[in-house]
């Protein structure tokens, strides 16, 4: 029997088989110096670090019979307390892995369109994490992330995609300018109407103010008016009866100066007269007494 020394990393663990029997309760070794018998004891080392598998490109059939070429990559690693079961449970967990995601990715994307397919990239990564996940555990293995590095139609479909494409994006412009021709006409409405809302404003209380100002033009007329009758009474009162006479007279010779030949006096006029001719009269006998003749 001969001594073997093993160094074990810090990343790695030493599957320990005695006589080709690995033993649950110190099968496993961790990091530093570990000392074997050889022939007796074997070891295998298993590496704790995270490693990426890239999965070859493969042809995928979506529920609406559409080819797709898809190829992503698997981010693993063993499990620390189960490591073992990466010697024990499998043979290469490499390959092992590789077959079961390529199963999985069809199974996947046979359930989805392929519009699905290019726009759900996402639930693709976490359908397939958790699928392989469960498969890969009775291995030792986690599986930590899985990433779709490039999905790609046949010709015929991505033409036919660049034509809907072309399509869609030939329907938003239209979309778009005729919601910006539906704002601008908005608009330039909401402007003609504040402008119509602002002149009536405006012609309101232009009338307001025209209505205020006549307003007060009567009332300074009537007030005026009021004044000079008052006025009027105040030297009416003081006007004798041969006063009146006079102004009679007076309107008398402004009317004989017309072309008219008839007039109409009222009867009051008379009255007015009278004292007139009194003194006419009087004046008259008192010519009469001095005349010697």
């Amino acid at each position: 029997m001969i001594p073997l020394i093993k160094i074990v990393r810090q990343y790695e663990r030493l599957a320990v088989f005695t006589l080709g029997k690995f033993s649950e309760r110190g099968g496993l070794k961790g990091p530093g110096l570990r000392i074997l018998v050889w022939p007796i004891q074997t070891a295998t080392r298993i590496d704790l670090r995270e490693e990426v598998i890239d999965i070859p490109r493969q042809t995928n059939i979506t529920s609406d019979n559409a080819p797709l070429d898809i190829d992503f990559l698997v981010f693993l690693r063993p499990i620390e307390h189960e490591a073992q079961k990466v010697v024990l449970e499998v043979v290469n967990y490499h390959q092992a892995v590789i077959g079961m995601a390529t199963t999985i990715l069809r199974a996947v994307v046979g359930e989805m369109t392929v519009d699905e397919v290019l726009s759900q990239r996402e639930r693709i990564n976490d359908e397939l994490r958790v699928k392989l996940d469960e498969i890969t555990g009775r291995w030792g293995i986690k599986v930590t992330q899985v990433e779709i590095k490039e999905i790609e139609p046949a010709a015929d479909i991505q033409a036919a995609m660049n034509r809907q494409m072309a399509a869609e994006r030939l329907r938003r412009a239209e979309v778009t300018e005729a919601e910006g021709k539906r704002q601008a006409a908005i608009t330039v409405a909401e402007g003609e109407k504040q402008a119509e809302i602002l002149r009536a404003e405006g012609q309101r209380q232009s009338d307001i103010l025209t209505a205020e100002g006549d307003q007060q033009a009567q009332v300074l007329r009537a007030q005026g008016f009021s004044t000079a009758l008052d006025q009027i009474f105040t030297v009416a009162q003081n006007v004798d009866t041969k006063t009146l006479s006079l102004q009679y007279f007076e309107t008398l010779k402004e009317m004989g100066k017309g072309d008219s030949t008839k007039f109409i006096f009222p009867m009051e006029f008379t009255k007015l007269l009278g004292p007139f001719a009194s003194a006419l009269s009087l004046m008259e006998d008192k010519s009469s007494d001095e005349d010697p003749s």
